[in-house]
C-alpha cells in the first residue's frame, strides 16, 4: 500500500505552457452532404466560395489547423443527428532544407520516386453499392460506387508481363467481371 500523496504538476512542469481550451470546429453536414464550419463560433467559408462537401473535409481541415500552433477539438454533426469529435493535432513546421552545393549522388529509390506510372482504367456495373470489389490478377481493391459501378486505375508496370486481363470481383454480390486492357 502506497501511503504518499501523488505527484502534483507546478509551475515548472511541461504541462503548464498547455492551453486550457482548445479552438473549437464544429462542422455540420446537411442532408445533401454540403458542410458547414465554424471555428469558436466565427464561420469558416470555403477560400472559393464554393460549399464545402464530405469530399473536401480534408481540405477543409487543413485549411483550419493551417495557421493553428496547438490541436483543435472538431466535432462534426450529421444530418441524422449523429455526433463525432476528435482532436486534430497540428503539423510541425517544416525545417528550411539547407542546400548543400556538392551534388548528391542518384539511388535506385530516387529513380524510382521520378517513375511517371502507366495507368489502365477497368470499369464494369452490376455490383451492390459500396461493396467490397476485388481487382485481380490482384493487384489492389476498389469500392463500388453509389450506383453500383467499381472503378480501378491499374499501374500497368506493376502487372506481370503477358497480362491483357483484368478481373473484378464483387464480395457480396458475387459479380464477376472480366475485361480486356487495351
Amino acid at each position: 500500500m502506497n501511503l504518499t500523496s501523488p505527484r502534483r504538476s507546478g509551475p515548472n512542469d511541461d504541462d503548464a505552457t498547455a492551453p486550457v481550451e482548445l479552438p473549437h470546429v464544429l462542422v455540420t453536414v446537411a442532408a445533401d452532404g454540403t458542410l458547414t464550419a465554424t471555428v469558436d463560433g466565427a464561420p469558416f467559408p470555403s477560400p472559393d466560395a464554393t460549399p464545402w462537401t464530405r469530399a473536401t473535409f480534408g481540405p477543409l481541415m487543413d485549411a483550419i489547423t493551417k495557421d493553428h500552433t496547438i490541436a483543435v477539438r472538431v466535432e462534426v454533426r450529421e444530418s441524422d443527428g449523429s455526433v463525432f469529435t476528435d482532436i486534430l493535432r497540428t503539423r510541425r513546421p517544416r525545417r528550411a532544407v539547407v542546400s548543400s552545393e556538392a551534388p548528391v549522388p542518384e539511388t535506385r529509390q530516387s529513380r524510382h520516386a521520378r517513375r511517371v506510372p502507366r495507368l489502365a482504367e477497368v470499369t464494369a456495373g452490376g455490383f451492390v453499392p459500396g461493396e467490397d470489389v476485388a481487382v485481380a490478377t490482384i493487384v489492389s481493391r476498389t469500392d463500388a460506387t453509389g450506383t453500383g459501378e467499381a472503378r480501378s486505375l491499374i499501374d500497368l508496370d506493376d502487372l506481370p508481363d503477358g497480362t491483357h486481363e483484368m478481373i473484378l470481383l464483387g464480395r457480396i454480390s458475387g459479380t464477376l467481371a472480366v475485361r480486356r486492357l487495351t
